[in-house]
């Protein structure tokens, strides 16, 4: 054994990288994307343009902090991604009438098209995995469960 290699028994096992939970949410995180920038860039999206795409085509005419509570993003970081996809022809955003102070977001012809041809990816990020359905379905409930214990520890 190497000097320098501790023993996985030791109490400082706990600090080696490959023992962290965190470490492997995180490389699990940049293999996913690295899939989903492959499939999406076909669509010449982004993954966050994705997100906010998948949001409009769950529920049209929502306001800038209705996708921003959906996402987790703030709208600072919102609203660029929303600016790029308007440029792309993508969605609309209007002052709404009641409260000038919101911003609704509305899908144009363009984006709602754009629905169909994003129809295959959820099949392909699956047969990516390697995972049966059931795995996934749990592992996505389990992190949903792990988001909402953290969710107000930070």
């Amino acid at each position: 054994m190497n000097s320098k290699t501790e023993p996985a028994t030791s109490a400082n096992a706990l600090l080696h990288l490959d023992q962290q939970m965190c470490f492997a949410l995180y490389s699990a995180n940049l293999a996913l994307h690295k899939v989903y920038r492959k499939l999406l860039g076909q669509l010449d999206l982004t993954y966050p343009q994705y997100l906010v795409m998948l949001v409009l085509w769950q529920r049209d005419d929502v306001t800038v902090s209705d996708i921003g509570e959906k996402l987790f993003l703030d709208s600072a970081t919102l609203t660029p991604l929303l600016k790029r996809l308007e440029v792309a022809g993508r969605l609309m955003r209007q002052r709404a009438k009641a409260d000038e102070r919101q911003v609704i977001i509305t899908l144009t012809d363009a984006g709602k098209a754009l629905r169909e041809k994003a129809q295959s990816i959820p099949e392909a990020i699956l047969c990516a995995t390697e995972c049966d359905i059931t795995a996934v379905v749990t592992l996505k409930q389990q992190l949903e469960s792990l988001r909402e214990n953290l969710k107000d520890k930070s």
